[in-house]
C-alpha cells in the first residue's frame, strides 16, 4: 500500500514569537526527520497550506503563510491550498493522491482538533488508511484545556479514524 506524508499548515505564522504552537521546536525535530525517512525512502511528501481572508495572519503570499523554512518543501514535493479546515475540500489533493496510487496517509501538523482532526476522519471516510503521527501534531492552549490536553484527547479520539503512533515508530 503506497504511502504519502501529508503535513498540515506549518506556517510561519504558527510559530510567531509570543505565540507559538505548543513544543514548536519538538514539532520541527519530529517532522524533520519524518521528512528525512520519507525522503529516504522516496516516500511522496504533501504540504498543505492554509489560505486566509485578506488582512489574517494566513494571508496568501504572505511571510507568514509561507511554509516554515525548517521543512522546505523539495522541487518534487506536492503542495496543496486550501481555505477550510479540511484538506480535501475544494482542493487538488484527492486528485493528486489518485495519481500517484497513494492509499495511506501518514498525517502530522497544525492544528489538532481543527484541521488535523477534520482531514484524518475525512481521509477515513474516503477509504484511506490513515496513521496519525501522535508527537507530530500541535496545538494551543484553549481557554478551558491545555495544549498537551488537546493533543492527547485528539490522540485518543482518531483511534476510531486512524492508526496512532510516534515519529520513532513511523517508517516509509
Amino acid at each position: 500500500m503506497k504511502k504519502a506524508l501529508l503535513l498540515i499548515d506549518v506556517q510561519n505564522a504558527m510559530f510567531q514569537k509570543g505565540n507559538i504552537v505548543h513544543n514548536g521546536d519538538q514539532l520541527l525535530r519530529n517532522l524533520k526527520g519524518l521528512l528525512k525517512e520519507a525522503r529516504t525512502n522516496k516516500t511522496p511528501e504533501i504540504f498543505v497550506q492554509h489560505n486566509a481572508a485578506t488582512g489574517k495572519s494566513l494571508e496568501y503570499g504572505k511571510k507568514e503563510w509561507e511554509i516554515h523554512p525548517e521543512i522546505t518543501p523539495s522541487s518534487q514535493d506536492i503542495i496543496i491550498q486550501k481555505t477550510t479546515p479540511d484538506s480535501f475540500y475544494k482542493t487538488i489533493l484527492e486528485v493528486e493522491l489518485k495519481k500517484r496510487g497513494i492509499e495511506h496517509l501518514v498525517i502530522t501538523g497544525i492544528q489538532s482538533e481543527v484541521c488535523v482532526d477534520t482531514t484524518c476522519r475525512r481521509a477515513f471516510s474516503m477509504d484511506y488508511k490513515v496513521t496519525l503521527v501522535s508527537d507530530a501534531h500541535s496545538t494551543w492552549d484553549s481557554e478551558t484545556i491545555s495544549a498537551q490536553e488537546i493533543i492527547n484527547h485528539h490522540n485518543d479520539v482518531l483511534r476510531w479514524f486512524a492508526d496512532v503512533y510516534s515519529s520513532e515508530d513511523i517508517k516509509f
